[in-house]
C-alpha cells in the first residue's frame, strides 16, 4: 500500500518528536524491538527519571545488547509484542519504532491487545511504521519489499482503533533523515541485519547498489524516509 502525500511534510529526527508530544519524564517505559538500542539510548539518556525496559526477539542482537553497561536506568530482555513480559497496566509509554510490521500477521491482533494490557489507563502507544515510498524504499525493496506486512501493520492499528482497544490520540507524518557514508555500511547495517537473513542474488545486489548511487553525494548517500506515527491511548475509563 503506498500512502500519497499531497504536501511536503518535514525533515525530522524522530526523538525531536516523541520529546515534544510525550509525557517521559518519570515514565515507564516499554520500548519493543530495540534493535541496536540506538533509540534505547537516546530516550535513556534524555530528560530525567526514565525507567526503560527495551525488549529484542532476535538472539543474536540480544546478546549484543546485554553488553551495553553504560545505561543502568535499562533493562535489556527477550520478548515480542504478542507476548509481553510486563505486568498488567506497569507502563507509561510503550515505543515500536518500525518494529509493528515484523510481529507475525496472525498476531498482531494479539499484540495490540499486549499493549493494552500493559499500558496504564492513559498510557500511550507511540507506533512509528515506514510508509511505503521514498528512494531509500526503493532500493530496499529490491530484496525485501515490506509492501504487505507494511499494510497489514496498518490494518492491525485501524483495528485496534475500530474495536476500542486502544484510542486514536494523533496521527502524524514526517520525513525521516536516514544517511549512510556509502554502500559498505548499508550493506553492513541493512543487508546484513541480522533479524531478517537477506540473501541477494548478484541481480539483485548489483540493483540495489545502483539505486543506491543516486542518493549519494560529496557526503554519503542521504535519503528522506516517509513515515508515519499513530499515537494511541489506552481510555482512563
Amino acid at each position: 500500500m503506498q500512502i500519497a502525500i499531497d504536501s511536503p511534510v518535514p525533515l525530522t529526527p524522530e526523538p525531536a518528536l516523541f520529546e515534544a508530544k510525550l509525557p517521559l519524564d518519570g515514565a515507564r517505559i516499554l520500548e519493543l524491538g530495540c534493535g541496536r538500542a540506538l533509540l534505547t539510548r537516546r530516550i535513556a539518556e534524555a530528560g530525567r527519571d526514565r525507567r526503560v525496559l527495551a525488549l529484542e526477539v532476535d538472539e543474536e542482537q540480544h546478546a549484543l545488547n546485554l553488553g551495553i553497561t553504560d545505561l543502568p536506568n535499562v533493562r535489556f530482555a527477550r520478548g515480542g509484542a504478542e507476548a509481553i513480559p510486563a505486568d498488567d497496566a506497569s507502563v507509561d509509554v510503550v515505543f515500536m519504532f518500525k518494529s509493528l510490521h515484523h510481529v507475525p500477521l496472525a498476531s498482531l491482533d494479539a499484540a495490540m491487545r499486549e499493549l493494552r494490557r500493559v499500558l496504564k489507563p492513559g498510557g500511550l502507544a507511540w507506533i512509528s511504521e515506514p510508509i511505503f515510498a521514498g528512494a531509500f524504499n526503493d532500493v530496499v525493496r529490491v530484496f525485501h519489499d515490506e509492501s504487505r506486512v507494511r499494510e497489514a501493520a496498518f490494518d492491525a492499528t485501524r483495528r485496534a482503533v475500530a474495536n476500542g482497544t486502544l484510542e486514536l490520540v494523533e496521527q502524524v507524518f514526517f520525513d525521516a533523515p536516514v544517511a549512510f557514508a556509502d554502500f559498505a555500511e548499508f550493506e553492513r547495517l541493512v543487508i546484513g541485519v541480522t533479524h531478517t537473513r537477506h540473501a541477494l542474488t548478484p541481480a539483485q545486489y548489483d540493483e540495489a547498489r545502483a539505486r543506491f548511487a543516486r542518493s549519494v553525494t560529496a557526503d554519503g548517500a542521504k535519503f528522506r524516509q516517509p513515515m508515519r506515527v499513530d499515537l494511541l491511548r489506552r481510555s482512563a475509563g
